[in-house]
């Protein structure tokens, strides 16, 4: 699935997502343009700004610079939120004299082992932002390109010492024998914390044509796994899926050799929210009535829940039956944006 609307709504929403900083209250993502690219990659341009209307309270202004960021200080300002405008302004300069696709591939490497950071929605946005990209390039869509890289490394957060488990062959098997961690602290950074021992699963993989196989099988089984475990953290729990599509969307502007490693960061991240926020058992969901793609996408932009919009595409990107039923479930279970 491509961004392929060209009515301009797509790029008049990004520029009024780009006045606005990258969170809010100094730990909740910005959601906005992620949700309009989303809308517009499955026809609903029309109604971005309806739903930017909707979703304004949530936003935030654009944060203050302190220092820019440079070819010789980047290393120092990886990683701290405070930089996020210096960030931001560094890849739009970065962007305004060099091809994307080359400064994607330069700074995805320096990236991928921090995609823990922001509750992984900076490698989100990424992807979000790639996927307009390959469908036409113009300069909102550049724009939001640095914003995604920028809050990234900003929010650059990797994760270390975790015991590896014995795995599964299959993606889906991985993931139920992912230990949950035990019940603790509420935020995400406390969370990801006490993950402290993964299941192995694909970690043989160096051929990027497996490797893009295999992310792919990860992205359907833990999409699948949201219609059955979602109650356990019906927010939060979307990012197990959405992650990692992020990194598959985005494959196709990376150089090969980068493939299989963002195969491992991506499962790294899907198993690690599945730890994070597993419920005490899974539930057997069928949908009400069998839906349409279309029927689908019209129910998430009435509900108008973000992440329910989000999880939406991405299950439309895995484009089976139970991938439909989980993005059901999830507008039956998550509080709608009034």
């Amino acid at each position: 699935m491509q961004t392929t609307d060209t009515s301009g709504q797509l790029e008049e929403a990004l520029e009024r997502v780009h006045a606005t900083g990258p969170e809010r209250l100094g730990r909740l993502t910005n959601h906005a343009p992620m949700v309009v690219e989303a809308l517009a990659a499955h026809g609903q341009a029309g109604a971005v700004h309806r739903w930017l209307d909707l979703y304004h309270d949530k936003l935030e202004d654009f944060p203050d610079r302190l220092e820019p960021v440079t070819d010789a200080n980047w290393p120092t300002a990886l990683g701290d939120p405070r930089r996020a405008a210096d960030w931001i302004d560094h890849f739009t300069r970065t962007l305004a004299e060099r091809p994307w696709r080359d400064v994607l591939a330069e700074w995805w490497p320096r990236l991928l082992p921090g995609m823990y950071g922001g509750s992984t929605h900076p490698v989100i946005r990424t992807g979000h932002a790639v996927r307009a990209l390959e469908s036409g390039e113009n300069a909102p869509r550049r724009t939001e390109l640095a914003h995604a890289l920028g809050y990234w490394a900003a929010r650059h957060h990797p994760v270390s010492g975790i015991t590896t488990l014995p795995g599964a062959p299959t993606a889906a098997a991985s993931l139920d024998a992912v230990p949950a961690i035990a019940e603790g602290p509420m935020g995400f950074p406390a969370r990801l914390a006490a993950v402290r021992r993964l299941p192995l699963w694909a970690g043989e993989v160096s051929d990027p044509d497996t490797a893009r196989e295999r992310l792919t099988e990860l992205v359907q089984a833990a999409t699948h796994r949201y219609a059955t475990h979602g109650h356990g953290e019906e927010t939060m729990l979307v990012h197990a899926a959405t992650a990692p599509n992020a990194v598959l969307r985005t494959l196709g502007s990376l150089p090969r050799d980068l493939w299989a490693p963002s195969l491992h960061a991506a499962w790294t991240a899907s198993a690690a929210v599945t730890a994070m926020y597993a419920p005490a058992e899974p539930v057997t969901y069928t949908p009400p009535a069998r839906l349409t793609a279309e029927e689908v996408v019209e129910r998430a932009l009435a509900h108008g829940d973000e992440h329910v919009i989000k999880l939406t595409d991405t299950a439309l990107d895995v484009g089976d039956e139970q991938a439909l039923a989980a993005a059901q479930r999830a507008i039956e279970i998550s509080a709608p944006l009034v």
